[in-house]
């Protein structure tokens, strides 16, 4: 805030000036005493002023009794899983009453390098949601796949000094830090200079080998799995966040951990969140929601989801209803079971109602992300899987998150020893096809649990690197596929029989699009159906978001790279057939 700014501000609430809104009878819920109280708010130049019913206002709006609640914060989002431009995908959700978000943008960046940290930062300013980023860490994830881009030290202090860059996105790379990589002891000391946030990413880690890594100053972790590991990081001085995505939730399988004395450590992100999630079940209001009615405390959810983002990311002016802090709040009936956005204000601005938002956001043209997609030397032939012997590897799907079994199977092949497949077993191909170089790369692998009968489906959404990504039973239906999305610049397609079954375009670096929100979830509802109804694929799982995630060398157990199938547990290659 500046001076004059404070002068106002100052003014308004001492009643010598006239505030602009006052917000009438409403139920404050004060996050700082953990308490409500029935009071007026009085709001001035975007920022809160006070609560004294004796000021004057120039517009009211009657409360009627409702909670009036801050903003949520999501403390750790990809705004590019939405599918949605960031203008779209804040049409989305401060309706569901989220005024902040903390993006990582490392799915573009992985894509298109530096011109998608541009285009972030730019199509998300002026925009009603706040979008703060941070910058990734870990493009590539691993050196064991191939980006469109390579991101060190040198690229981070081109950005890492922006007021909207907050610090380092999550560092996967928990070996470079363990192992103290100078290249990675590059990356973190453009935070350590400018007392930034590092933001972790961490499954499994315990011990020692999580010392080293707290030690580094890493303060937050989004992949807990149990209570235990959740309180042992807390322990260790970091924040947890529970999240509730589109594809992994543990707001319930963490919930044990939370109580009134470490409450404060906890955050709420949703990661990776799908639109029609959002469209259906809300965005932050639903994670919290979900809390609350699993017996947290409604006053500790919501502080959680305001209160502890805002402290965690230095973000002084926001995460409560008090004087000096930003207008941003929105009205909610109850909070016994659960939080509803019904009337949501930023900067003291009515921007939506019951769901809706009022006035849409500007619009970016996108820059130097589109098109991305540089694939030669493809054809059906790179499809054939060659085997040593019948005993194989198979990557297992698991339902409710993107950690995956390493299983074994007892395959067919034909007379050149080529895998055939069997009607009778729920086992597919896998391939990743390289689409940032022209590298010519691909490999093949199986997997288990998908479910499909007969076709394929493909993406250009495969996290980190974002290659070309395709399932199927035959290599016909999975050839053109990939040359679908070749043709269209990016996205998802389903084919079966040589017949095309729908096709969601992504243009925007083949993972987001500048379609409105309704499009977007109209399309994507109409695939799941077709997915779920002509292919066969299995109801327990989401048959674009779990693809996805089978190329992300990262997360155990088994992934498949455009270099070959990755076995996380030893952090290396394996090979398809068993020995």
């Amino acid at each position: 805030m500046d001076k004059r700014l404070v002068h106002s501000l100052i003014d308004a609430a001492a009643g010598r000036t006239v505030s602009d809104l006052a917000v009438l009878n409403a139920e404050v819920v004060d996050v700082y005493n953990r308490t409500t109280f029935r009071s007026n708010v009085y709001v001035k130049n975007g920022y809160i002023v006070g609560f004294d019913s004796s000021l004057k206002a120039k517009e009211t709006f009657d409360a009627k009794g409702k909670y009036l609640i801050p903003s949520l914060i999501d403390a750790h989002c990809h705004i590019e899983s939405s599918h949605l431009s960031p203008s779209e995908f804040s049409d989305a959700v401060v309706p569901c009453g989220t005024g902040t978000v903390i993006a990582d943008p490392h799915e573009i960046c992985n894509v298109t390098g530096l011109d998608g940290m541009r285009y972030m930062l730019s199509a998300s300013e002026g925009i009603p949601l706040s979008v703060f980023l941070m910058f990734p860490s870990c493009v590539p994830a691993t050196p064991f796949e191939h980006s469109g881009a390579v991101l060190n030290a040198e690229e981070i202090e081109q950005f890492i000094g922006n007021e909207r860059v907050l610090g380092l996105g999550e560092m996967m790379n928990y070996p470079g830090v363990s192992g103290a990589d100078e290249s990675v002891l590059n990356k973190l000391d453009c935070a350590y200079r400018r007392k930034k946030n590092i933001d972790g990413h961490a499954p499994s880690i315990f011990g020692s080998a999580l010392d080293s890594y707290a030690v580094a100053g890493i303060s937050t972790d989004h992949e807990c799995e149990t209570p235990e590991e959740a309180r042992d990081k807390i322990r260790k001085g970091m924040y947890v966040m529970l999240r509730e995505g589109t594809a992994c939730r543990n707001v319930l399988q963490l919930l044990p951990a939370v109580d009134s004395r470490n409450f404060s450590r906890f955050l709420f992100c949703t990661d990776d969140r799908q639109p029609q999630s959002i469209t259906e079940d809300g965005h932050i209001n639903y994670g919290v929601s979900l809390a609350i009615r699993n017996g947290l405390d409604p006053l500790l959810a919501i502080s959680m989801a305001t209160l502890n983002a805002a402290l965690c990311y230095k973000l002084d002016d926001r995460g409560a209803v008090a004087p000096g802090k930003r207008a941003d709040f929105f009205l909610s009936s109850s909070i016994e079971d659960g939080i509803k956005a019904e009337e949501v204000f930023l900067e003291g601005k009515l921007v939506a109602e019951y769901g809706k938002i009022i006035k849409k956001a500007r619009h970016t043209e996108p820059v130097n992300v589109s098109g991305k997609m540089d694939v030669k030397g493809f054809s059906e032939k790179s499809l054939v899987l060659k085997l040593k012997g019948k005993h194989v590897r198979v990557i297992d799907i698991i339902p409710g998150g993107v950690v995956t079994g390493n299983g074994d199977a007892f395959v067919n092949l034909d007379k050149d020893g080529n895998w055939v497949h069997d009607p009778d077993a729920d086992i597919l191909k896998l391939a990743v096809v390289e689409r940032h170089h022209g590298t010519g790369l691909s490999a093949l692998s199986l997997i288990r649990g998908y479910g499909m009968k007969h076709g394929a489906v493909a993406t250009s959404i495969a996290h980190d690197s974002h290659n070309i990504i395709v399932i199927g039973d035959n290599d016909r239906d999975m050839a053109l596929a990939v040359e679908k999305l070749v043709e269209i610049g990016g996205g998802i397609t389903m084919f079966k029989d040589g017949k095309e079954l729908g096709t969601h375009v992504l243009e925007i670096a083949g993972l987001m699009t500048d379609s409105a929100l309704d499009e977007v979830t109209s399309t994507l509802d109409s695939m799941h159906t077709i997915a779920e109804k002509e292919l066969g694929v299995n109801e327990g799982i989401d048959p674009f978001m779990t693809l996805s995630f089978m190329a992300l060398p990262v997360i155990p157990a088994l992934k498949l790279t455009d270099s070959g199938l990755f076995d996380v547990a030893s952090f290396g290659f394996v090979d398809n057939t068993i020995d």
